[in-house]
This record gives structure tokens, C-alpha cells and sequence, in this order.
């Protein structure tokens, strides 16, 4: 027990654990299942005995050492580093300044996102500030709480609320989430893990929602409140999908200034992930085009964790693996068509 651990802490923990560590970028091949040292506690932390791990684009970005950003942006990365931020699981100790959680707590989070190198939740302990955590609902496993942290949090701040006041490293101004009540809201890649949070999310708040996906998720979405539904394999969005007031694109990338054909004058085009490069014809058309990071909030969490405590939201698990088959997991994702979220079972 270190220093900062409070005295009445009833759960004892090793001094070593197993991981997923990154010793090089590359492929799956580079994910190694290995020992590593248990965390140790710094102030306004809690230790976490992991149960269950969301796996989430930002990992396989890392793994292969952010190739899809541009050089200047890829940030230095201290190897050996362990992936991962997403958790779920059982409060083993926690720091003398934490008052929020105690030792025996079952909680899940987003772990120091979007810092890189010290989030390390593909393990069997994690250190986690407090600040990033809320109780896990009560009728919720850990496997379904692992898998909403990222995908939830990322769907809340682009669509309900921003929450936090740190400079956007996307673009020069803050993102502002618009109202959504008797709006029409078209939501690009809806089956996966933000896409299916961001269409309950939208119906919770009153909004008119058309998802776009494969042929398979149909029955899945329109079961999530999906009022409309477009098959991209058959017919491009852009072109049936007309007088939207919001455009969520959660693929973005270079193509994603298709939609602005979809939107009409005064709306918005949000995508997750960066590549937009239709700035002047956004501008005259009279359409905002609006990005952000999304950031770890414990106080958002909790009241996703209500949300999906009384089944007004649900997280549909595509597929699961353990931890020290990550390899699978990261190919799975590679394979496309997710339905929801995958996730690591930890031992």
C-alpha cells in the first residue's frame, strides 16, 4: 500500500499484472501479451481491477503509429506502452484525496482521454483519475459498461453537450452542439459504436432520424428508434436525403463533404473524424461544419449511466474476445460492418 492509498482499503493487489503492450508500431503482430507492473496511485486516483475493456478506433490509430495523421500532429509515443482507455470493473483502492468512490465500487469510464501514453486500459489493473469515472448501473454487466464510455461520451458532446472548455484541436473555434428537438438529423456509419448511441441519443432529445448503413443493420436500427433508414450499398445518402437540419458523420474523412448536398441553409455537418476540405462551398451554402475531440467526463458519464439504467438507451455488443487474444479483436475491427462495439474480457 503506497502512501496515498487510504488505510482502509480492503482488497489486496499484486505487484505485477498482464497486458497488451506495444514495444513497435505495426500491425496485429505487434500486440504482446506480457507482464507488466501494477499501477501505482497518484493523487485523486483510484485503482481499477478491470473486467471488461471497449476497443475503439483511437487503439488501432495508435498501434500502427497514427499514419492517418498528418506527421506535424503525431504525437511521441513512450514505449513500452500499454492501449487502450475504455474500462469497466471493481475499485481495489483508492487515493486519501478521492471521496467520490470507495474499495468495492464497480465503476466504468473513459480513461485520461485524449492524453496518449497514460490512458494503458488493455490490462488487469488501471489507474484512473476519478474525475473520468461514474458508478456502473446496477443492471448493466461490465462487459456492456466497457463498451459505452468512448462511443457514448463521443455521441453526448457532439449532439448534447460539449463539457469541458479546452482549446479545439480540430478547428479554431469551440464545438456547439445544436438543439435537436423537431429537427432532422441524418446520421452516417449508425450501426457502429457512436452511431448507435448518437440515434437514441437523438431520438431521447425529439429529433427526426435517418440512419444510414448496410443492408443488415436495418432491423437493428429501426429497433434503436431509427425513424428512416438508407442502404448505402444500394443508393449514396447524398443523393436521396434532402432538407436535413443536422448531418452527423461518424466515417468523416475526405468524403465527407458529400452531405452538404443533404443539408439545407442554416444547418450543420459534424464529422467525428477529420479530412472536411469544403470550407468555401460549406460557407455558401449557409452550412456550419463543426468538429471536436472528445474528452474523458465522469459527470457526463453518470448521467449516460442513467440513461442506460432505465433502458432508455442500450449498447449492443458486436463481438467479444479475451485480452490476451487483442490480436483477434483489432482484426475483427479491421474487417468492417461492426454492429456496435467490441470488447475485451479480462480474466
Amino acid at each position: 500500500m503506497t502512501s496515498l492509498e487510504k488505510k482502509a482499503n480492503p482488497i489486496e493487489t499484486p505487484s505485477k499484472m498482464m497486458a497488451i503492450r506495444l514495444h513497435e508500431f505495426g500491425g496485429t503482430e505487434v500486440l504482446r501479451y506480457e507482464e507488466a507492473p501494477v499501477p501505482k496511485l497518484k493523487s485523486g486516483e483510484v485503482l481499477i481491477r478491470v473486467h471488461a475493456i471497449g476497443v475503439n478506433p483511437p487503439d488501432w490509430y495508435l498501434r500502427d503509429g497514427y499514419k492517418m495523421l498528418p506527421p506535424e500532429w503525431r504525437p511521441q509515443v513512450p514505449f513500452p506502452i500499454i492501449l487502450g482507455s475504455d474500462v469497466s470493473g471493481i475499485v481495489v483502492a483508492v487515493a486519501q484525496d478521492v471521496t467520490d468512490f470507495s474499495a468495492g465500487d464497480e465503476v466504468f469510464g473513459m480513461v485520461r482521454f485524449p492524453s496518449v501514453g497514460e490512458s494503458a486500459a488493455y490490462a488487469q489493473y488501471v489507474a484512473a483519475p476519478a474525475t473520468d469515472l461514474a458508478l456502473k448501473p446496477s443492471g448493466l454487466d461490465h462487459i456492456h459498461a466497457a463498451a459505452s464510455a468512448m462511443a457514448g461520451l463521443t455521441a453526448w458532446q457532439f449532439l448534447i453537450e460539449l463539457g469541458h472548455n479546452h482549446p479545439n484541436p480540430l478547428q479554431a473555434e469551440m464545438h456547439q452542439p445544436l438543439p435537436l428537438k423537431d429537427k432532422t438529423i441524418l446520421i452516417n456509419g449508425a450501426a457502429g459504436g457512436v452511431g448507435h448511441f448518437a440515434v437514441q441519443l437523438a431520438k431521447w432529445k425529439g429529433a427526426n432520424v435517418t440512419a444510414v448503413a448496410s443492408t443488415t443493420h436495418e432491423s437493428f436500427l429501426r429497433d434503436l428508434g431509427a425513424n428512416h433508414f438508407i442502404d448505402y450499398t444500394k443508393t449514396p445518402p447524398e443523393d436521396v436525403a434532402h432538407n436535413i437540419d443536422i448531418v452527423l458523420d461518424t466515417l468523416g474523412g475526405a468524403n465527407t463533404g458529400r452531405f452538404l448536398k443533404t443539408i439545407k441553409p442554416g444547418g450543420a455537418l459534424f464529422p467525428v473524424f477529420l479530412g472536411f476540405s469544403d470550407h468555401d462551398e460549406a460557407a455558401k451554402l449557409d452550412i456550419t461544419v463543426s468538429m471536436t475531440q472528445v474528452r474523458s467526463n465522469g459527470l457526463q458519464l453518470f448521467e449516460l449511466a442513467k440513461l442506460l439504467e432505465a433502458g432508455t438507451i442500450k449498447v449492443a455488443i458486436d463481438s467479444t474476445f479475451t485480452l490476451s487474444d487483442a490480436k483477434s479483436a483489432h482484426e475483427r475491427a479491421a474487417n468492417g460492418h461492426i454492429q456496435g462495439k467490441i470488447v475485451l474480457i479480462v480474466d
